[in-house]
């Protein structure tokens, strides 16, 4: 039996009939081909200067020749050739610029109003989709990050902002670089800039702060006096099983007051003479 074919196509040729086709220009495309030749040669060595481009190491030129996108992707860097009249091309930076999403106001999801800006880091790794897939990537990517920023802070409560804001970050940049990968640029880094809170709310936040940092001083405190009072019994029982002990803590006491303060004290001697009055 003679088996059929599948009637499947491997991507890479449909991706190769597809760019023939659409790199075909017609008869009138090739009659006009012809013709700038001509004259390139005809105005020859003057014609070099419309003919040969430079582009820098960071730079990519996207060509189009009668409209449409020449094959094999962008030129550069440095010279490639163009013919006059018939070829365009359009210069894109491929390094990482630098851009500050506009502070937003948002309503996170315990209904406090915050405003927050955040900065993003985004280039561009495919010039060819850049150019035709998007007018404006990064302008678009800004308005995408500012439209991200709202949507992922919205689900997160106040706290989270202010102790998160890694795992926002990263949330947001794995959200930015899928949206962004149809336009050929790639979201590098984001970073939540600044988080500010309604002036109300921050007096409450300080005094809450301000009730915690008493609180835990009043219970320091109590357990100093807890352990001092501990200290004490513990010398009270001492002394109680040692009389001269008691004595010798009396001269101590005597001793301390003398130093002071300038002043007459009038101190039984022997310290036993107390001890009758003392049991009445």
């Amino acid at each position: 039996m003679h088996s059929g074919s599948t009637g499947k196509v491997h991507p890479s040729q449909g991706q190769e009939q597809h760019t023939e086709q659409d790199g075909d220009i017609g008869c009138c495309g090739y009659i006009l081909m012809a013709f700038s030749y001509v004259l390139v040669a005809l105005f020859f060595p003057l014609s070099l200067c419309l003919t040969i481009k430079v582009v820098q190491e960071y730079e990519r030129a996207v060509i189009f020749r009668l409209g449409r996108v020449l094959p094999g992707g962008a030129k550069g860097p440095g010279l490639f050739f163009i013919l006059p009249c018939i070829d365009d091309f359009k210069k894109t930076d491929m390094r990482t610029l630098t851009y500050d999403v506009p502070p937003q106001e948002i309503l996170t999801k315990d209904s406090v109003t915050v405003a927050v800006d955040a900065v993003i880091y985004i280039r561009i790794f495919d010039a060819t989709m850049a150019t035709v897939n998007v007018s404006d990537a990064y302008q678009s990517t800004r308005l995408l990050a500012a439209t991200t920023l709202r949507n992922v802070l919205g689900t997160r409560l106040m706290a989270e902002l202010l102790t998160d804001r890694e795992s926002i970050a990263s949330n947001m940049k794995v959200q930015l670089d899928e949206a962004t990968d149809p336009w050929g640029v790639k979201v590098e880094r984001v970073e939540i800039k600044d988080v500010r809170l309604p002036i109300q709310l921050q007096r409450a936040m300080a005094a809450e702060a301000e009730a915690s940092r008493e609180a835990r001083a009043k219970i320091v405190a109590a357990e100093g006096e807890q352990k001092a009072s501990r200290a004490l019994k513990e010398a009270a029982d001492v002394m109680m099983e040692s009389p001269a002990a008691i004595q010798l803590r009396y001269l101590q006491t005597l001793n301390s007051i003398a130093a002071e303060k300038n002043s007459t004290i009038i101190f039984p001697l022997p310290i036993d003479v107390m001890a009758t009055f003392m049991k009445k």
